[in-house]
């Protein structure tokens, strides 16, 4: 039997979902410290949650953090709107706004071979950020320190900076799947607060 609200999502997460939300892109973490995580993406039918795919993840280097700073290297747990793309690549028929820009996005050859297609596909996860804005809009609401730059992007093989990442074949599917007038969200964070 399909359930009613997104399994593995308590209470005090589940009351942050805005109203009206009909996909729900859930990354639960798989323990505080850990960059280990599966990205599962539901969308709504009716009064039912009804899963759509499932994929491994990473998230940052040093897991999870309620509150979350400049270069901690975890990813803030909580509920963030999901509201723009963009990338290296042209625009996959994502129905998200979508900058593409090969200079903007492109990996510093500075950086590991493993992360130089980092960016190709990026989509904006709304934490300290302004949404309807390009993805690497530097503005900061709540100050530089308390960083920004949060995205679902590719997947290199291990943790992160802050941001989450995911096979290409995945950000190719959240890409053309993920639709502004379903509100869509991001829920993330480790699974035992997750559960909370």
């Amino acid at each position: 039997m399909l359930p009613s609200r997104v399994p593995g999502i308590g209470d005090r997460m589940w009351q942050q979902v805005p109203i009206g939300t009909r996909q729900i892109v859930a990354v639960f973490g798989d323990h505080k410290t850990s960059p280990d995580s599966t990205l599962v993406l539901y969308e709504k039918y009716g009064t039912k949650w009804v899963p759509q795919g499932s994929w491994p993840a990473h998230n940052g280097k040093r897991g999870w953090v309620v509150d979350h700073w400049e270069n901690d290297e975890r990813s803030p747990v909580g509920v963030f709107t999901l509201s723009d793309a963009g990338g290296v690549l042209d625009d996959p028929g994502t129905r998200l706004p979508y900058t593409q820009d090969e200079n903007a996005f492109i990996s510093p050859f500075s950086w590991d071979e493993a992360h130089w297609h980092d960016f190709d596909y990026v989509i904006a996860i709304d934490y300290n950020r302004l949404r309807g804005t390009r993805p690497d809009d530097p503005t900061r609401p709540l100050g530089q320190s308390k960083g920004g730059g949060i995205w679902l992007h590719l997947d290199h093989g291990d943790g992160t900076l802050g941001c989450v990442s995911v096979p290409e074949s995945a950000m190719e599917y959240l890409l053309r799947r993920l639709d502004p007038k379903s509100k869509p969200v991001i829920v993330m964070g480790d699974k035992a607060h997750l559960r909370r």
